[in-house]
């Protein structure tokens, strides 16, 4: 029916669309909401397991949507040069295009989209997806009623989803060589997910070979980055961060004990991919 209102929740995989997700259900039962995960293809394994939960908490399914080209077939059309954050070609083809040929039958036929995205109140400098059409309205939920990290991880706690699995080692959602990645997350990806470091590897040795001026990892190899004593250096650097960072921690009272130290706090926000990260 022409003029209908619809509503629209992309999830990650991640820590914060997922509570976004609860709390919408928790708190705006009466919005008819519809949950799409946008797959590229090359998502960590523990992604799809807590996608699964997160559906039973729900009560419904999450719609996937499977961009009509793989990552394998961008890459030829990028000359087989690597994305990177000077040209984020995988977010743009593998994640947004997907999501704006879904919405585009429905916006041809009148209807108005609400689509949410989960930034917190404590996120002044990220920017959500910037709509290009008048009735794909953008809403941010997390920002208008403050809700900071700290609000996150309590509403999955008290839903009883926790924390994705692969936050115990990485905080960066989406592909499983995702080029936001810091040197520690490269190095435990190789340790849980050899396999996944080995397919990383072999594209970058194709890209190299192809000209490209990006590696994985700036300023070296993942061939350079596995050696023994780089992985030592960079578990040494890794350790110092944290020190330092828990001595920060100790002289603010008003962060809460529980809540974990993750990448960001680590080495500064990084300006991610909200469709990958979020």
């Amino acid at each position: 029916m022409s003029g209908e209102v619809k509503h629209v929740l992309g999830l990650s995989g991640g820590r914060d669309s997922a509570a976004l997700a609860v709390y919408m259900r928790q708190h705006h039962p009466e919005v008819e909401i519809e949950y799409f995960f946008t797959d590229t293809g090359k998502e960590l394994p523990e992604v799809y397991e807590y996608l699964g939960r997160l559906e039973g908490f729900l009560g419904k399914a999450i719609l996937r949507l499977n961009p009509d080209r793989d990552f394998d077939f961008w890459l030829k059309q990028y000359n087989d040069f690597l994305p990177s954050p000077q040209t984020r070609w995988c977010t743009r083809q593998l994640k947004l295009r997907p999501f704006e040929r879904w919405l585009k039958p429905m916006l041809e036929e009148g209807h108005t989209i609400y689509s949410y995205v989960a930034i917190r109140s404590d996120e002044e400098y990220r920017e959500g997806y910037s709509s290009k059409h008048e009735r794909l309205l953008v809403r941010l939920p997390f920002r208008e009623a403050g809700i900071d990290k700290a609000g996150v991880l309590e509403l999955l706690e008290a839903a009883g989803l926790g924390l994705p699995k692969y936050y115990e080692w990485r905080t960066r959602s989406g592909c499983s060589f995702c080029f936001y990645q810091q040197k520690i997350e490269w190095v435990r990806l190789m340790e849980q997910h050899p396999d996944r470091f080995e397919e990383a590897k072999a594209y970058e040795k194709n890209a190299i070979e192809h000209g490209s001026p990006f590696t994985w990892s700036h300023g070296e190899s993942l061939d350079e980055l596995q050696r023994p004593e780089r992985i030592e250096e960079i578990r040494r650097d890794h350790a110092a961060r944290i020190a330092r960072q828990r001595a920060k921690l100790r002289r603010n009272p008003l962060r809460p004990d529980y809540e974990p130290i993750d990448i960001d706090d680590l080495y500064g926000q990084a300006k991610v991919c909200v469709a990958c990260h979020k």
